[in-house]
């Protein structure tokens, strides 16, 4: 018998690399395609995985977003330039943060663009349009759909959430302020709230930016993440209440970083696999020896909830999570 297991373990030593590499990638591994990307928006549409995330560079290089598509979360597709600013003739630069959604039969992109400084300065959150996930998507206004500061908040880190009543949010902010806005069905503006108020702030303790929301057991959790993106500090944490509007109480941190993996561990998003409890979180993180601000690369790890809904520490890890197909149902956010 060991005679044979040795015979067994020789030959595999002898298999092509392209068989031994099949064989070992039963796991998604991080991160999850090359590349520095940053800001990982994922999303399941039909029976594939997608991943828009911010091309991560200096601001005058971010000028177009990449996306990428996964039927199991481990061999990834990648669909260059999307989007650029030949097609968003106002973007410059800096464009970040990509969120989408299906709605009407589209695929809808919204994106933040030229990291404005203050009401005078031209940019914010844009919106985009295609037929399908990976484009070509094009302008949907000609013209940002929030180009100012509303309580305080940097039009950036734009969320699109959809309710369980099918209304559509823009959930977005910088600066340590986050708002909430309710989109018209076209996505071509806003409709006011019930007070008449249009920008509600619902900044929770220790907001940064790049804010997420999903629903589980009919209450909403919403994430975000704090300290500084270029610091070791930059982590998420999370509130839930029984609305989107919350208000919301902080519990406290789920994603930091492991000094021996990686720094920086921030501005996620969450995959909810339909039909089951299975949950992923992806984000990104700063690999150790790196100390430029843009080597941020994108991950995935197992988002694992208590018997009382909490949400458990994520542990990060250099091996990902394992191979996941899509059941046969549709799904998007």
């Amino acid at each position: 018998m060991k005679r044979l297991i040795l015979l067994c373990c020789a030959a595999a030593a002898f298999l092509p690399a392209s068989a031994q590499q099949k064989s070992k990638r039963k796991m998604s591994g991080n991160p999850v395609f090359p590349g520095w990307y940053a800001d990982p928006e994922a999303i399941i549409y039909g029976r594939n995985y997608w991943i828009f995330p911010t091309f991560s560079a200096p601001y005058e290089k971010q000028v177009f977003f990449d996306a990428f598509s996964s039927a199991d979360l481990v061999k990834w597709k990648k669909h260059a330039h999307i989007l650029d600013t030949a097609a968003v003739k106002w973007a410059k630069r800096a464009m970040w943060a990509p969120s989408v959604i299906q709605h009407h039969g589209k695929y809808w992109l919204f994106f933040g663009a030229n990291d404005i400084q203050n009401d005078q300065e031209y940019g914010g959150i844009g919106v985009a349009v295609a037929d399908r996930p990976e484009g070509p998507y094009r302008d949907h206004l000609g013209k940002p759909l929030v180009d100012k500061f509303h309580n305080g908040a940097q039009p950036i880190d734009q969320f699109v959430f959809r309710d369980k009543d099918g209304k559509h949010y823009l959930i977005y902010g910088g600066w340590r302020h986050c708002n909430i806005a309710r989109l018209k069905d076209d996505f071509t503006g806003f409709e006011p709230f019930e007070d008449g108020t249009v920008f509600r702030e619902i900044t929770p303790e220790k907001y940064v930016e790049g804010p997420f929301m999903f629903i589980k057991n009919g209450k909403y959790y919403f994430m975000w993440s704090e300290g500084g993106w270029t610091g070791p500090d930059y982590s998420v944490a999370y509130a839930i209440a029984d609305s989107p509007a919350g208000p919301f109480r902080r519990i406290g941190k789920i994603l930091d970083q492991d000094p021996a993996i990686a720094r920086g561990a921030g501005h996620h998003s969450v995959i909810h696999v339909p039909g089951t409890e299975k949950y992923f979180i992806v984000y990104h993180r700063r690999p150790i020896g790196e100390t430029h601000a843009n080597s941020r690369e994108t991950c995935i790890e197992k988002l694992e909830f208590d018997e009382n809904g909490l949400i458990k520490p994520v542990i990060i890890t250099r091996e990902g999570v394992p191979a996941t197909k899509l059941p046969p149902v549709h799904y998007d956010k």
